[in-house]
């Protein structure tokens, strides 16, 4: 990409999304069924890919991907539901990269669009929460799914959860009318 100007944003509201750590659930199981790549489609070759905590489960689908006890990630989308990878993967299949990677609707922020967050708005975060989301130069590389986006809504993937109960964590937040400045390019 070629060197480009700022752009400031204003009004938006900032979601982290995460990958959810089997080890870090210890409700009752669930059975899982899915494909057993990504590559397999919605409601085709469909099979039973395990047994999971059921909050990781449900993590797992509102956030994306899990990373399972035995090292494999289970994936979600809602192209192509459940299925098993090496990776958390974005909604193109490519692996999804903490502190970079984020999420927007296309008609908001166009895939490859390069965005730093300069104020955290009206949301009550922690200063060093805020240190933490204004640190890093993020990539559009992923999409909501349909419905959930919005003209002025990012989310930011963060990486896995640090601790049980990661949702009630400070760094588990949603920014408020934050302030972005995209980069756009020349």
């Amino acid at each position: 990409m070629t060197a480009g100007t700022a752009v400031e944003l204003t009004g938006w509201e900032v979601t982290v999304y995460y990958t959810a750590v089997e080890k870090l659930h210890s409700d009752a199981r669930q059975e899982v069924e899915g494909c057993p790549t990504i590559d397999c489609g919605k409601n085709r070759n469909q099979r039973k890919l395990g047994s999971f905590p059921a909050s990781f489960v449900k993590a797992v689908k509102d956030e994306g991907t899990g990373r399972t006890g035995d090292g494999r990630y289970l994936n979600w989308s809602y192209d192509t539901g459940y299925w098993m990878d090496t990776a958390p993967r974005d909604t193109a299949g490519r692996p999804l990269r903490p502190w970079i990677s984020a999420a927007a609707d296309a008609d908001a922020l166009k895939a490859g669009s390069r965005f730093t967050i300069q104020r955290c708005g009206t949301a009550e975060v922690t200063a060093e929460v805020c240190a933490k989301l204004k640190g890093p130069t993020w990539t559009i590389v992923d999409e909501f799914t349909p419905g959930l986006g919005g003209k002025r809504h990012v989310d930011v993937y963060i990486g896995e959860e640090t601790e049980p109960d990661f949702t009630d964590s400070d760094l588990y937040t949603t920014l408020e009318n934050a302030t972005l400045s995209a980069i756009r390019a020349q």
